[in-house]
């Protein structure tokens, strides 16, 4: 079965997003809270769509070497069989060109906190079905 990845440190938003997502049809959804998690669920599962914050905390809090989901995205892209792989981003970074950086970097929607969970999934079914005709 394809694969929903949530990118989310913050429960509250994971725990909407699962709601939300939950009963897509023909996948499941699937929540992790690092950058690094994702890139290895990445490998062993058929991932359809990834829904990433961008700010992400580690255990012990934030520090140097860990991936923030600029870096997710970026490493995403780089994987051959990955590079139109749906990504949606949520995030309360108020930076005017965040949105700009993301489209760049090949984010394919950018939703800011707080955000509508259906808008979300309704943004997440399309790109779905559009890169599933479109592969």
């Amino acid at each position: 079965m394809r694969t929903v990845l949530i990118v989310e440190d913050s429960g509250f938003c994971q725990d909407a997003l699962e709601v939300a997502l939950k009963d897509l049809e023909g996948v499941r959804v699937w929540a992790v809270t690092s950058a690094e998690a994702a890139l290895a669920r990445i490998k062993v599962d058929d991932v359809c769509a990834i829904v990433t914050d961008l700010h992400l905390a580690s255990r012990g809090g934030l520090h140097p070497d860990h991936m923030d989901g600029f870096e997710l995205i970026a490493a995403v892209r780089s994987r051959p069989n990955h590079t139109t792989l749906p990504i949606l981003v949520i995030s309360g970074d108020t930076d005017p060109v965040t949105p700009l950086r993301l489209k760049q970097l090949g984010a394919d929607a950018f939703f800011a906190k707080p955000f509508s969970p259906l808008a979300v999934r309704q943004k997440l079914e399309q790109l779905i079905h559009d890169s599933h005709r479109n592969p």
